[in-house]
Parts: structure tokens; sequence; C-alpha cells
């Protein structure tokens, strides 16, 4: 008995050993919300006192399991979407209760995180900006399917014109914040996972370049922005962030199809395994479009204005012992669209890759926390086809008049370090350097016949340096100064046309220039009571003009806009100030704002023909911006709802060459915009509604061709089958509202009602 007792007893202190061992080697929880009901798909991070990093997330019924493969203690946080923070610290391992539960309270309406403003993640009730941020349950529970139009429920953005990407040429789409006056030319930088979306030749932006599969979060900056981000913040700043692999295994999928013969597939698939991940997105969408000449107007030329694109992207990463990783991105984009008349037709084809890394140092015990580096080397090619015609009067013929190809180059370098000191002040400290190379090679007719061949373009270089204290001064105050110094050389550009009817070839070589900016900004936090806040904001900004602007013209129906090689950079100081009230379920925030532009630029009209209009790109001395923005969110249990409304007054203040402008609205800017959005959500079902209002604004720099006011509602509905399986329903302008979006002069209109029906897998 004695010799079977022995090795029974050692096998029991093995197996106790051992699974103390294993017990040791993960931690599990259960994560549940105020009500009992389990929280899926929520972050878990453990962070040791060595530095050592391990994430993990909870599954349907609320429960994780992570890896602990240290000693010591540990801080352990969660996160969830709609859910405030828990952060808790333990001493030793052996203090975690294994198979514990944690419960998560609804979160503030204001704390999110947000990284925008600074460059480094500060909470956004602790930041002293007028920041927007739209959540990806947000971008999914809108009825429009594409980016640029759920940013359309941000107060005070705009594009060139009112037409979103899906039917507007792609030059047309440039953004605006605040109502400083819309063109081509985007006034505001659009970022994607750190890397520019404004194109490198004209400064539009390729919005279908981003499917909404690949959208992560949104976050809006109002206000210049070029204290840290540079050329094309002059009136903010749009961070587009993208979705990462963060489980081992991720599959999205999104089918739709919809009236104007649309339709469109989207799918994301990631995986990470050990130090390696890896992700793939591919979206093709494609759209018959609409009519865009009002009915009364339209002749035999007119025909369906729409597009078809087609995106694809990979990405791999490597990761290093929890503190480093790096990772190789490419991705290809193709578009064919139609613009409205039979012979005018456009095609762009861009080809790009990222190759970029982060260090981060994990070390309590230091001064110094939280260092981090992050680098992006960039670039690509991209080739723009477009051809250009002319409509007669009653719009029954059209002649090819030129057709257009535009070949551009570009690579960048971007890097920039940021660390926490003394536990209360974030330094931030980078650079940017970018080479454009752009040409727009084109080919004259007249009476179908070749009669000039031209090309025209040139190279620009740019080098930016900035820095940044964001201190937090006591418990009351948030202090942040930045400023960035910026310049760049536009040099090689030539203009070259041979007239065939001659065979002579006349050669322009313009002469190089230079120019440079200085962006400083200062702002302000003053935290009254927990519940009330103060900030105030002063900076400059600026927009340098684009080798399309310096060297390219256009055509827009029977509008013909003339480039000018003498154009300068645009530049702002940016005023506001403002109050921030909040609760829990409710938040009141509104500020004032004054924007004046020195030398920007604008099309103004040199001759007016029966048949055609004729303009220019000038500085056209000062323009004024005088405003209010006001936003209210408040939650009521499953509803949330939320308002948006600015008023900005943008006028064309002074213009010494030319008395008659001053005082003249700003084209493109309207003077009242109000938003509005609700969303209501319970167990399986998804309802939404967003609104729009705009008063009437101008199409032109005379104030002689208004766009009336108008008003769309867009509603969205779904329901969940199982736990990942939805079925979805969108309507856009619900009321078919059919306003003005053009005057060329020919009147064009809105897209009528829309419908799309779609399945979506997660």
């Amino acid at each position: 008995m004695n010799h079977l007792f022995l090795p029974i007893l050692i096998l029991f202190c093995f197996i106790q050993a051992f699974s103390q061992e294993v017990g040791q080697g993960v931690l599990r929880g259960k994560v549940i919300d105020a009500v009992g009901l389990p929280i899926e798909k929520a972050s878990v991070k453990i962070v040791s006192d060595s530095g050592k990093i391990s994430l993990c997330q909870t599954e349907r019924e609320g429960n994780f399991v992570c890896d602990a493969n240290f000693n010591g203690g540990f801080t352990l946080t969660i996160e969830a979407q709609d859910f405030s923070v828990l952060r808790q610290t333990f001493d030793e391992l052996q203090d975690f209760p294994q198979a514990d539960t944690f419960t998560l309270a609804p979160a503030d309406l204001r704390e999110e995180v947000v990284v925008t403003a600074n460059r480094a993640e500060t909470r956004l009730s602790e930041t002293p900006a007028s920041i927007v941020t739209l959540s990806k349950a947000e971008i999914q529970l809108t009825a429009a399917p594409t980016v640029d139009d759920a940013l359309r429920q941000v107060a005070g953005f705009s594009l060139f014109r009112r037409t979103g990407s899906r039917y507007a040429n792609p030059t047309a789409q440039g953004v605006s914040l605040r109502g400083i006056g819309a063109s081509g030319a985007s006034r505001s930088l659009v970022l994607f996972d750190g890397i520019p979306l404004n194109d490198p030749f004209g400064g539009w932006v390729q919005w279908n370049r981003v499917p909404t599969i690949a959208v992560e979060r949104i976050e809006v900056l109002r206000g210049g922005a070029s204290s840290l981000y540079g050329n094309n913040s002059l009136s903010g700043t749009v961070n587009i962030l993208p979705k990462k692999t963060r489980e081992n295994y991720a599959f999205s999928a999104e089918i739709f199809g919809g009236t104007q013969n649309t339709f469109s597939g989207s799918t994301f698939f990631g995986f990470s395994k050990n130090d390696w991940m890896a992700d793939f997105v591919a979206a093709n969408f494609q759209t018959k479009g609409y009519i865009l000449v009002e009915r009364g107007e339209r002749g035999a030329a007119d025909v369906f204005a729409g597009s078809r694109n087609s995106n694809l992207s990979a990405r791999i990463g490597k990761s290093f012992n929890d503190t480093a990783n790096v990772f190789f991105k490419t991705s290809y984009f193709g578009e064919v669209r139609t613009n409205g008349t039979g012979l005018q037709t456009n095609r762009t084809h861009i080809r790009q890759f990222v190759l970029g890394g982060e260090f981060n140092s994990l070390n309590p015990k230091s001064k110094i926390q939280n260092p981090k580096l992050e680098w992006r080397f960039y670039g690509g090619t991209q080739v723009y086809d477009q051809v250009f015609s002319a409509v007669n009067a009653s719009r029954n013929s059209e002649t090819l008049n030129r057709v257009q190809r535009v070949p551009a180059q570009n690579f960048g370098f971007s890097a920039n370090a940021s660390a926490v000191v003394l536990e209360n002040q974030t330094f931030v400290v980078g650079f940017e350097t970018r080479q454009v190379r752009g040409a727009s090679d084109e080919i004259g007719l007249a009476n179908n016949r070749t009669t000039s061949v031209s090309d025209s373009g040139g190279r620009e270089r740019t080098f930016g340096f900035f820095v940044q204290d964001f201190a937090r001064i006591g418990a009351r105050f948030v202090l942040a100064a930045s400023a960035r110094f910026d310049a760049w050389k536009n040099f090689a550009a030539s203009s070259q046309t041979r007239t065939l009817a001659n065979n002579q070839t006349t050669v322009v070589n313009f002469p190089d220039r230079k120019e440079t900016a200085f962006s400083p900004q200062i702002s302000l936090l003053f935290q009254a009571t927990k519940k009330f806040s103060l900030f105030a904001v002063a900076s400059k900004s600026f927009r340098a003009p684009t080798l399309n602007e310096l060297y390219r013209g256009f055509r827009v129906g029977n509008v013909v806009t003339l480039s000018n090689e003498n154009l300068l950079a645009e530049k702002a100081n940016n005023f506001e100030a403002g109050a921030n009230f909040g609760l829990r379920n409710f938040n009141l925030r509104g500020n004032f704002f004054l924007t004046e532009i020195s030398q920007p630029v604008s099309n103004i009209t040199l001759s007016v023909a029966p048949n055609l209009i004729t303009r220019q790109r000038q500085n056209i001395g000062e323009t004024r911006t005088r405003g209010v923005e006001m936003e209210v969110e408040t939650r009521i249990h499953e509803i949330n709802f939320s308002v948006g409304y600015l008023l900005a007054d943008s006028r064309i203040a002074k213009f010494p060459t030319n008395k008659n402008l001053e005082n003249l609205f700003v084209p493109q800017t309207a003077r009242h915009q109000l938003t509005f959005q609700t969303r209501y959500g319970k167990r399986d079902w998804s309802f939404a509604l967003q609104g729009r209002a705009s008063s009437a604004q101008f199409d032109d720099d005379l104030n002689l061709f208004r766009l009336e006011p108008y008003f769309g509602l867009d509603a969205f509905a779904g329901k969940r089958f199982k736990e990942n399986l939805q079925v979805f329903v969108g309507v856009e302008n619900v009321f078919n509202s059919r306003y003005s979006i053009g005057r060329t002069p020919v009147r064009t209109v809105s897209s009528p009602v829309n419908l799309r029906v779609g399945i979506r897998w997660n």
C-alpha cells in the first residue's frame, strides 16, 4: 500500500504545480454592462510593470482569456464602444481574481479618445479645439454608402459643389470646413492612415479610394491646423483611421444593390498570429447615376452621370518584442465616370505603396513615459484622363474640344516623435517632406479635327518641421502651443503648344519659385467645473497653390477656367473661442470663430459670351469669414440624438484690382447649415435618420447664379440575425427634393430619391 501511495502523492503534487503554472500563464474574466448583459468585442489590454503587453478581446458571452507570461505587477485596461474605460492596477499576478466579472459604465458623451488635435492621444473633453468624431457604428448607420456622404452630417463640411463623390467629377471634390469657400483644390487636409488623400497634382480628394468597410473612425478638426499638418490644412483636417486586425482572425463583408442600377460588394479579411499580421481589402462600386440637368433644360446631349470603381489593398506587418512594428501596404484604385453628356468621360488609375513603423517604450519607472516614434515612407503614380466637349444652346448636340491626360508621381516621408514628461506634459516633434511631378498633356480639337497639341506642368518639393507642447496645468487648465515652418519650391515648369495648322511650336519656361510659411498656434482650455469648460484658439494656417492651379486649365460645361503661374499661397489668421457643457447623457458645445484669408485663390470672371464664360484663377486680396458653431447631443435609453448648426458669413473683404467684388459672398458658401441625426438600437434592430438643411449660396464670384436653399432627409433600418449577419435598407432623399447643385449657367439638380438594400457580415 505504501508503495502505491508514494507515486500517487508525487503525481498529485506534480498536477498541482502544473495547474498553478498554467493559471499564472493566463488571465480570465467576464465583461458586462450595468444591467448584467455581456459585452462582446471589448478590448482587454494588460501591461506588466516590466513593459510586456498582452491584448485580447471578449467573445459573444463577454468572456476573455489573455496571456500573462510575466511576474510582478500589471495594469488591466478594458475598453468598449459606448462605455467608459475601466482601468485597474494589481501588485502581483496572484492578486488577480480569476474568472472575475468586470462591469463597464455607460460612457459620458465626451469620453472619446482622439488623435487629430495634437498628433497624440487625448480625451476629447481635454482638447482645446473644435473636433467632431464619427464612429464605425455611426458610419454604418448612414443611409448613403460613401465616406464623404457620411461626413456631410458634420456641420460646416462641404465639397466644391453640393454633389457627392458618386456623381461629381473628381476635380470638384475638394473639402471646405467652416464656410471659408470651397474650391476644386481642397482647403482641408484629408488623411487616411496618416497618408494624404489630397491629389498630389490637383489637391482634390478621391473619396472613393476609401471604402467604408476599411474605416474604423473619422475625426474632423475644424479650424486652421497648419501648425501640425502644414499645407492644405487651411480650414482643418479630416483624419480617417483604418480598420486593423486585433484578433487572430477577422472577416467582414457587405453587398448591396439599389435604384439607379447601383451595385456594390466589399470585403475585409485580416489575421494576427504570433508577431505577424496581415489584412486585405477589396471593394467594387458602380452606379448608372442620374441625368444632372433639370428636365426643362435637357437635350439629346444629356445622359446619365454615373461611376464605377474598384479598390484593392493589402498590408503585412511584423511586431518586435511588443515595442516596435513595421508594415508594408500596397493599394490600387481604378475608376471610370460618365460626366453627364455623351462625350464627357474621365478615368483614374492610382497605385500607391506605404512603408511605415512605430516604436513604443514602456517603462513605468521612467520620468519620460510612453515615448513613441511613428514614420511613413510612401509614394505612388497615377493617371487621370478627361474628355471635354462643348454643348450647343439647345443641348441637342455636342462637339469634342479637348482630350486631356494628367500623369503624376509623388514620394514622401514623414516622422514624428512624442513623449509624456512628468505625467502632465506631452511633447511632439516631427518633420515631413514630399516631391511631386505632374503634367497635363492635351489635344485641342475644332470641328472634329485636331488643331493643337500641348503639354504643361512642373515639379514641387516641400519640407516642413513642427513642434508642440501639450500641458495640463493643475486640475483646471490645459495649454497647447505648437509651431511649424514649411518651405516649398516649384521648378522645372514649362508649357509647350504646337499648332498643327502652321506647325509652329510655342515654348514657355516658367521661372522657379519659392515660398515659405510659419504657422504658430496657441490654445487654452479652462475646466471651470467638472461639467463646464471654456476654450480659446489662435493660429495661422496656409495652403500652397497646386501644380494644377499654376499650370493647367479646365472646362465644365460652357465655363472655361484658365491657369495662373503667378499664384501665391493662401494664408489665414484664425481665432475661435467657445464653451462646453456636458453631463453623462447630454453635451452642449458652442463657439464663435473668425477666419481672415489673405490672397485666397478664386475663379474670377474675365468675359461672358452666350456660349462661353471665361474665368481665371487669381489671388483676390482678402476674404473674411465670421461665424458660430453649435452642437447638441443627448442620449435617452437606446436613443441618441444630435444637432449641428453653422452660421458662416463669408465675404470678399478686399480686392484692390476689382472693387466691384468687395463685400460679395464667397462662392460655394451657404450662410446657414443645419444637420441632425438620431439613432436607435435595441437587441437586433437598428434605426437612424439623417437630415441636412442649407440656406442659399452662389455658384460664381459675381453672385449672379444663386443656388436656392434645400432640405434633405435620409433613413436607415437594419435587422441582425444570429451573431454576425445584418440585413439593412437605406433611403436617401426621402422627400425627393430636387435642389440646385450648380449653374454653369445651365441648372443642374440633386439626385432623386435613392434606395439600397443589402447584407452585412461582421
